[in-house]
């Protein structure tokens, strides 16, 4: 794995030079790719964290937007402890720029609140509220990362609804395969047009892997007709559980592991597919407020 790891490394470097060769004055369009999954435990903050991290060594400018509304814990995650979050946002007391906060390697944070009953069901005026913030990084970003919370509550199909991409993250157990194609049926049946990819995570092997996609790719089709992209699989490792306890991201803490391989490969793939067009923060933001008239 040491050597595929290296040579990932070298081809981030060199893609990099070549998107900061091709940047001009306008601004970029920021591309909005919500993070979710059908139910807890499947690993969703911790890929979104690592996959950003992995993202910015392809000159990507990432902010992650912890929405993981009352439950957030990418702060958690990384050993941190920020003065203001989410909550302070939509109550009024702070903008948006007054709570990011900057994590390794410069990756920039917006924190969730934790444990906050009033973050876990947001009213209407609150979340159109947030999103405007949010519309105020553009151009500051090529990529907005949300962590959305698990499950089919109203804030997050509010950000699954609007997003350019969605990512499902699950497992190969039967239960959170159960629930991954019961959030794509509920998905694709209020925006049949979601682009949704899927990441299967916590493999015991890349066969697993490609064979977990299939089945549900094919069932996905089948009844729902909903053409599911495989974005990828994330192999299971110790190396993870490992990072987890220091409060270390993998793909700092073990480079070269297996699972940091794999991470490398979906963010390598993500900065080279043909996609369409992003939306942008201003298209985000009003497809947002077209949920509440």
């Amino acid at each position: 794995m040491r050597d595929q790891a290296e040579k990932l490394r070298w081809l981030a470097r060199n893609l990099k030079d070549r998107v900061e060769s091709e940047i001009t004055g306008s601004p970029r369009t920021t591309r909005v790719l919500a993070v979710t999954s059908g139910k807890g435990g499947v690993g969703k903050t911790n890929f979104t964290l690592n996959l950003g991290l992995a993202l910015l060594e392809y000159g990507q400018r990432v902010v992650l937007l912890d929405a993981d509304m009352g439950l957030a814990n990418i702060d958690v995650v990384l050993g941190m402890v920020p003065k203001y979050n989410l909550y302070h946002v939509v109550n009024g007391e702070r903008r948006l720029s007054e709570i990011i906060v900057e994590g390794p390697k410069g990756i920039r944070i917006i924190p969730g609140g934790s444990g906050i009953k009033e973050l876990a069901a947001l009213q209407p005026w609150q979340f159109e509220a947030l999103m405007m913030d949010v519309h105020s990084l553009e151009g500051t970003a090529d990529l907005l990362l949300i962590d959305t919370g698990a499950g089919v509550s109203s804030n997050v199909l509010n950000f699954l609804l609007t997003a350019d991409e969605v990512v499902i993250i699950t497992t190969p157990e039967p239960t959170a395969l159960t629930d991954a194609y019961g959030l794509i049926k509920i998905v694709s049946r209020e925006n049949p047009k979601s682009i949704l990819r899927l990441v299967v995570n916590k493999v015991e092997s890349d066969a697993e892997g490609m064979l977990v996609a299939h089945k549900l790719k094919i069932v996905t089709k089948k009844f729902l007709d909903v053409d599911l992209e495989f974005y990828g699989h994330i192999v299971r490792d110790s190396a993870v559980s490992e990072a987890v306890k220091k409060q270390q991201p993998f793909v700092l803490a073990y480079p070269n592991s297996p699972a940091s391989v794999c991470i490398h490969n979906l963010a390598a793939k993500m900065c080279n597919q043909t996609v369409k067009k992003p939306v942008g923060l201003r298209a985000f933001f009003n497809n947002v407020a077209s949920l509440f008239k």
